[in-house]
């Protein structure tokens, strides 16, 4: 005598990445955007233009566009 073995369903899995934006994502104020963009290319660019490293250079520019933006507050 055979036994089935019931396999649990597949949860439907999400196309979308973790990192997406969603509708409850932060909305940066007017033009710090941009000066993160264009921080964490210039970090690209000391980096030798390598590949791999999107997330940390973005990570960095927004912690030293935020210290600029403190800094300049003081």
């Amino acid at each position: 005598m055979t036994h089935a073995v019931k396999l649990p369903a597949k949860k439907k899995t999400s196309m979308r990445s973790p990192l997406a934006a969603s509708p409850q994502a932060i909305e940066l104020p007017d033009g710090m955007r941009e000066r993160i963009l264009r921080k964490a290319f210039e970090l690209w660019q000391e980096r030798g233009y390598r590949d791999g490293h999107d997330l940390e250079d973005w990570l960095d520019a927004e912690c030293i566009v935020m210290e600029e933006i403190h800094e300049a507050r003081e």
